[in-house]
C-alpha cells in the first residue's frame, strides 16, 4: 500500500488496485456465511416472511408440525443440498489458496 502511494497512486486507485482485491475473499465468505445461517434461521422466518408466501424452512417447519414427514422429506433434502452448495464453493476456493504458489 505504501509502495502504491509513493509510485504515485491516488488514495481511490490505491482502494481499487489493493484493498478491494484483498479483502473480496473475506467479503464473499461472509456473505455466504451469513446467506446460509439465514436461509436456515427459522424465528426471524417466521416473523418477517411476507404474507401468503412461505419460505422453504416454513414449509418444512409446517409439515413436521403436522407429522408429514414424508411430504417433508423432499423440501428438507433441498435445504441441506442449498447448504452444501456454498460450503463445497468455499472448500473448494480454501483448497486452491492453499496450494497456490505465494510470490
Amino acid at each position: 500500500m505504501e509502495a502504491a502511494r509513493t509510485l504515485g497512486a491516488s488514495s481511490s486507485e490505491v482502494g481499487r488496485r489493493v484493498y478491494v482485491p484483498m479483502m473480496l475473499p473475506g467479503l464473499l465468505t461472509a456473505l455466504l456465511l451469513v446467506g446460509i445461517d439465514v436461509m436456515k434461521e427459522m424465528p426471524a422466518t417466521l416473523l418477517l416472511r411476507p404474507f401468503g408466501w412461505d419460505t422453504l424452512a416454513v414449509r418444512i417447519y409446517e409439515l413436521t408440525a403436522e407429522g408429514e414427514w414424508q411430504r417433508a422429506a423432499a423440501p428438507a433434502l433441498t435445504l441441506v443440498l442449498l447448504g452444501l452448495i456454498p460450503v463445497m464453493v468455499l472448500t473448494r476456493r480454501r483448497s486452491t489458496q492453499l496450494n497456490s504458489p505465494r510470490d
